[in-house]
């Protein structure tokens, strides 16, 4: 295929070469001369593994203006930077201030490419790399482009130093779009060079999951850093820890707990995040992420109850939990999240809601039986049950689980789903 970027930084170069090297007709450009005459020059001014051998043997055709890419190239991947501010990369103390990151490059960069495709009246496909906060593609690039445009988001999950070898190597292949031609043609270019599993998904999903990537790393190291810090100042082993832990592969190292629901339960998990939580201020620690986690929790909690009293203030439907369990299928009710909640909104806005389980009626007999009449129902336990009830028409219920059918008389909000 014929191949173009705009940009051969760190990110762009490796990656161009990777498909020169599979036997691609790669065309290249970037706005600095620099960049271009090290290129020609077969000079690589930073370390990367395996990218000095390619770019001796490369046979790469280089630009001098992004014409050359539209007027040669089936599809143009964009890796152009989106820069933050020096004080908010993280090699200085937090402030208050928090800002999104500088998207002028990379809008300069897809304003330039529309103005040669309308002037070439040639559409095609590019493909946005760079990262982005959710929302931005739409906000900040496709309003000002041509309809014939043919936009794509496909961001990468490499680290800089073994970009080669990460782009060879992915774990999955993510590619926002709507575009099912475009699809189709990146899948298979990509199969020239591996055979990543590909997850197809909107321009605005793929955004957040790049973002939601980089920051679950992050928080895997804050919590491996923090187990480090308990160990020194309690006399045990960390990598022991860290080495049994990383064999737990069904639930820890797993897609188990991150769909997002209702907060964790039961007679373990809060009791020992704050039993740990009083551990850190015993030894000192120097970050309390037990603290941290117990809050976040309770605020989540809150949040979803906030949303129940707005749903119900805005319908005029008085407010119904259903499920007082701590997971779906028992009785059980330590530590349940949705006592929590029920306990967050009598405490804030004074009412008492009503609340019904079919696990839990014997051993909690205060409990009252599903209404007849219209309410805003709250699944706050992921029972089974309750896709078979027959709720009242003109109901809304409210699911964090999203799991609830669609019923005729009845809306549906499957809270965090994509409308």
């Amino acid at each position: 295929m014929k191949v173009g970027f705009l940009g051969l930084g760190k990110l762009g170069l490796p990656c161009a070469l990777a498909l020169d090297d599979a036997g691609h007709e790669v065309y290249g450009y970037d706005i600095s001369q620099e960049t271009m005459q090290n290129i020609s020059n077969k000079v690589l001014p930073y370390r990367e593994e395996g990218s000095q051998e390619l770019l001796d043997k490369n046979s790469m055709f280089l630009c001098y203006d992004s014409q050359d890419l539209v007027a040669n190239c089936d599809i143009i991947f964009v890796p152009i930077q989106t820069p933050h501010d020096p004080r908010f990369e993280g090699t200085t103390r937090l402030t208050d201030e928090r800002a999104d990151f500088d998207y002028s490059w990379l809008k300069a960069g897809i304003t330039d490419l529309n103005a040669q495709m309308e002037s070439l009246d040639r559409f095609p496909i590019v493909v946005i790399i760079s990262t982005v906060l959710p929302g931005t593609i739409e906000k900040e690039i496709l309003g000002v482009l041509n309809p014939k445009f043919r936009l794509c988001y496909n961001p990468y999950f490499i680290a800089m130093g073994t970009t080669l070898h990460d782009f060879r190597n992915p774990e999955m292949i993510l590619f926002g779009t709507e575009d099912e031609e475009a699809a189709e043609v990146l899948q298979e270019l990509y199969s020239t060079v591996h055979d990543a599993p590909f997850f197809r998904t909107t321009i605005k999903n793929a955004e957040l999951i790049k973002v939601a990537y980089n920051t679950y790393i992050g928080m895997k190291i804050v919590y491996a850093n923090t187990m480090m810090e308990v160990c020194e100042k309690t006399g045990v082993d960390v990598d022991s820890v860290i080495d049994c832990l990383s064999l737990a592969t069904d639930r820890l190292i797993s897609p188990k707990y991150l769909r997002g629901g209702m907060g964790d339960g039961g007679g373990c998990h809060p009791r020992d995040n704050i039993a740990m939580s009083w551990l850190a201020k015993e030894v000192d620690l120097s970050f309390d992420f037990f603290e941290t986690l117990m809050e976040g929790r309770e605020m989540q909690t809150e949040w979803l109850a906030e949303l129940l009293m707005k749903t119900s203030e805005e319908s005029g439907l008085p407010p119904f939990m259903l499920g007082e369990a701590f997971k779906e299928q028992t009785n059980l009710t330590v530590g349940s999240p949705a006592i929590l909640m029920k306990n967050i909104i009598e405490e804030r806005w004074g009412v008492d809601v009503p609340l019904h389980d079919p696990h839990t009626q014997q051993t909690h007999p205060h409990e009252v039986e599903c209404p007849a009449e219209p309410h805003v129902f709250f699944i706050s336990t992921k029972h089974g049950e309750f896709t078979e009830y027959k709720y009242p028409d003109g109901s809304i219920i409210l699911d964090p689980w999203r799991y609830m059918p669609d019923m005729e008389g009845v809306t549906v909000h499957r809270i965090g789903e994509m409308v």
